[in-house]
């Protein structure tokens, strides 16, 4: 299948991936680039998409670490 890039930008999915994937308006899609392969993958944002995404952000939140930090601070600042 072939589809053109516009000057947008913007990308037509052909309406057989669409009807395939449950694709519709409004729907949001993740957006991959493969360096090595040139490839540019396309995702329907859905839970399951999420919940596999999820395990790549494992561990402390960034509020969470600034906070460590801050705590940190505040007991070698206690100490002193």
């Amino acid at each position: 299948m072939e589809t053109t890039l516009t000057s947008k930008g913007q990308v037509v999915i052909p309406v057989a991936v669409r009807n395939r994937l449950g694709i519709a308006a409004g729907t949001s899609l993740h957006v991959e680039v493969n360096d090595a392969s040139g490839e540019i993958i396309l995702k329907p944002i859905t839970r399951k998409l999420i919940h596999q995404m999820s395990g790549r952000f494992k561990g402390k939140g960034l509020l969470e670490e600034l906070a460590a930090e801050r705590n940190k601070e505040k007991m070698r600042d206690d100490r002193r």
